[in-house]
């Protein structure tokens, strides 16, 4: 491998591909140190090829890679001959497809030879998941040929590849999976305040930020969580530390619960603390350690009216005043807010009790609140 790469280079290189995964723009430090290493006009990596219904994900490098990458992702990439090597074969153009007829091609006439592209060397790489990833690295006409030892160390980054990519997959569906569970608590108005092994706020959802922001109850004092009087503060910091206790420990999970009085006069805040489950290996500072959840009372419920319609059989002006009702408000009030008579509106509730199978509107109310409309 010396005679390729240096050992250190070749360290360095493959640290930068691993942090990739980490990087805003994945692998972006990655191809432009890749790119220096081959003396490369373009260093392209396709996550995902475009097609009828997607621009794709394509990384490159190069002063104009936005316009080559749209010209590409619109024209050309249907007319690309370079495609579908096999798995971890690491192959030139030249052996692709004869100079010649190549050069005969629209595909070189109108996009390699503006761009001044006449080498490219590739690879193909299939991850264990089925997903394919593409990597291609480009040189213009003054420059030499790919040769046996470029192909060789592409080689080296290979199996390097091929783990971050299985890396990258695995991270994105886990943080797909963590924003929709985090977007079905901010819809079902729950809001949530995630702290450390020390008790320090390390993350709040947007339904705890505005409560924050009302500054009623709730108050972020640098890293510290106040709530309602000192005497509240003090008791929940004395259930962060029993939670924290019975975590060290390994113990039952300890929940803990406290009313916290607001100053403007509305409904008391519902807290409830406990432990976040961890991971036997995982270690470190700043770790998620303890959930904080906080109900507000007087927060209305956002449920879709078109959702409520749906799910219900309603009509539309059944549906809201469904979602009226459920946000705490009596019949006078919903035909006031309405501009109906309380005639009409009696006659919807009727309607709606028979579509619903409820006959009070108390079960209304949690029939609407425990569906799944307040999750559309």
């Amino acid at each position: 491998m010396s005679e390729i790469i240096s050992v250190d280079t070749f360290s360095s290189m493959t640290e930068s591909l691993y942090i990739g995964l980490q990087q805003k723009i994945p692998w972006k430090t990655f191809i432009h140190d890749l790119q220096g290493q081959m003396q490369a006009s373009y260093v392209t990596l396709i996550v995902r090829p475009p097609s009828d219904d997607s621009d794709g994900l394509i990384l490159s490098t190069g002063d104009t890679v936005d316009e080559v990458q749209t010209s590409y992702n619109n024209h050309f990439f249907a007319m690309d001959p370079f495609v579908d090597l096999s798995s971890g074969d690491v192959v030139t153009l030249d052996e692709f497809i004869p100079i010649r007829e190549r050069e005969k091609s629209d595909y070189f006439q109108q996009f390699l030879a503006p761009i001044n592209v006449h080498h490219i060397l590739g690879t193909d790489i299939m991850t264990s998941d089925g997903s394919k990833c593409s990597l291609r690295i480009s040189r213009g006409n003054e420059s030499e040929a790919f040769s046996e030892q470029d192909k060789t160390l592409i080689h080296l980054f290979i199996p390097h590849l091929k783990n971050a990519l299985e890396l990258y997959h695995q991270i994105n569906r886990t943080e797909t999976e963590r924003d929709l569970y985090a977007g079905a608590v901010d819809q079902l108005a729950v809001g949530t305040i995630i702290l450390d092994e020390e008790g320090k706020v390390l993350q709040t959802n947007h339904v705890a930020q505005d409560l924050l922001s009302e500054n009623d109850g709730l108050k972020l004092t640098g890293n510290s969580l106040q709530v309602g009087s000192t005497r509240d503060t003090r008791r929940l910091r004395e259930m962060v530390k029993q939670v924290l206790a019975s975590q060290n420990d390994n113990t039952p999970s300890v929940v803990e619960a406290l009313r916290i009085q607001r100053l403007s006069g509305k409904s008391d805040l519902g807290i409830v603390v406990r432990s976040i489950p961890t991971n036997q290996w995982a270690e470190g500072k700043n770790s998620p350690s303890v959930v904080i959840f906080v109900s507000d009372p007087d927060r209305q419920s956002k449920a879709p009216q078109e959702v409520v319609k749906a799910l219900f059989d309603l009509t539309p002006s059944e549906a809201q005043l469904a979602m009226l009702l459920a946000n705490g408000l009596t019949l006078d009030e919903t035909s006031e807010e309405l501009c109906i008579s309380r005639n009409t509106a009696r006659a919807h509730l009727r309607s709606i009790f028979s579509k619903t199978g409820v006959t009070r509107q108390t079960m209304l109310v949690r029939l609407i609140l425990k569906s799944v409309a307040t999750l559309g």
